[in-house]
């Protein structure tokens, strides 16, 4: 089998825009008739420059490749222009071009990729969702901490055992910072709202932007530790580990972070440091399914256990699913809501939730195939990028 041609989609997600303003997927072409589908996550360009990149990086690497040859196609890739070192681009493109890659070696061996991974591990996967607001709402779920706890009582009612939120104020350019006393008060007042509200029946998911310096971070931890999170997300920046290991040394809560991370090199530094117990990878950009699951293995030798991250598409997420599936130190899997909406337009048959659990598809490869003519019809025509960070300093914020 050969890969013969690849075909981009660049989706505006429509109001609410629940997983981003756009997402960006690819097919690659077999030369038996057979598809493979791709999803490339948050690569700081515009979309329409993304797909020209996606073009050439299949034009000069990939049009002519063996799918079943993963190893060879993303070392190749990874190595495109002597770069070879974890850069977001290029590892973006090549996390969507090598999920379609498994897409097609699925189909070709009739069986999901989960199988071809070393097996299916959980029949069913554990799912937490964001709050998020709803049409009528005379306040801002993501400031009101009244309101969060009342939609999180909902979720649970829906059968969510865990609910994220993150209410400490905008991710900025400027970043890390100390957070101001109403910024602090405010956290707290959503930890201990909504732990009241759900009492045990619920974990509770503290997340941040790499908002904080390590001191900032240290503070907002111990007003949160009483509550019992299951974790504090992101607490400083992605670029140095070693930081972040300041606030899981001082801290009871457990550290998750791992979104903004590509490839087996940097999670490694994560781990040697003990900077984080959860790790979430974002499979759209952090390599693809095969380096998801190096990272996993390299948890597991860690007792580390992993949390896939997902603000996109729902090909990212049966990637996501896919390694979720098989790997034994699989906690829980993001998801938006219950894959319905537009998520589930999209896709000619939804991803399948249930009462708080995905039920990981037997379909091969990823499980799912693109409505093309859904995605066609929403073209996104905006400026703004998928997720844009205040562009100046955060000096003093309001709760």
């Amino acid at each position: 089998m050969k890969i013969i041609d690849v075909t981009t989609f660049v989706v505006g997600v429509p109001p609410p825009h629940f997983g981003g303003r756009y997402w960006i997927f690819l097919k690659l072409i077999a030369d038996n008739g057979l598809v493979g589908y791709g999803e490339v996550y948050s690569v700081p360009f515009h979309p329409h420059v993304v797909a020209r990149m996606i073009e050439d990086v299949c034009a000069r690497k990939v049009i002519g490749a063996d799918p079943f040859h993963i190893e060879t196609l993303w070392r190749n890739i990874y190595g495109s222009g002597y770069t070879q070192r974890p850069d977001t681009s290029i590892l973006g493109i090549l996390s969507g071009i090598e999920m379609a890659c498994w897409d097609l070696v699925g189909k070709a061996v009739e069986k999901p990729v989960y199988e071809l991974l070393g097996g299916r591990v959980h029949e069913r996967l554990r799912t937490y969702t964001y709050i998020y607001p709803e049409p009528g709402d005379a306040t801002d779920v993501y400031h009101d901490a009244t309101l969060a706890a009342a939609r999180a009582a909902d979720y649970v009612r829906l059968g969510y055992t865990a609910v994220k939120f993150d209410p400490i104020g905008p991710y900025s350019s400027f970043d890390p910072r100390q957070l101001s006393l109403e910024a602090l008060d405010l956290g707290e007042a959503f930890v201990r709202q909504i732990r009241e509200a759900v009492g045990s029946r619920c974990d509770l998911l503290f997340g941040t932007h790499g908002q904080l310096t390590p001191a900032g971070a240290i503070r907002l931890a111990k007003r949160l530790e009483r509550y019992d999170p299951l974790w504090f997300e992101e607490p400083t920046p992605p670029e140095s580990p070693e930081q972040m290991a300041q606030v899981a040394r001082a801290t009871s809560i457990p550290i998750a972070t791992g979104e903004r991370l590509t490839t087996k090199y940097e999670f490694a530094r994560v781990l040697a440091c003990n900077s984080a117990s959860i790790l979430q990878m974002a499979l759209g950009r952090v390599g693809g399914l095969l380096e998801g699951k190096k990272i996993a293995g390299m948890a597991e030798a860690h007792y580390a256990q992993i949390a896939p991250h997902l603000y996109c598409g729902p090909i990212a997420a049966a990637a996501d699913i896919q390694l979720s599936t098989c790997s034994p130190n699989f906690l829980i899997q993001e998801s938006i809501l219950d894959f319905g909406g537009f998520h589930a337009q999209v896709l000619e048959k939804p991803l399948t939730w249930q009462d708080g659990y995905i039920l990981p598809p037997t379909a091969p490869g990823l499980g799912v195939t693109l409505n093309e003519a859904v995605a066609l019809a929403h073209p996104y025509e905006g400026d703004r990028l998928h997720l844009e960070m205040t562009e100046h300093p955060v000096t003093f914020e309001i709760a």
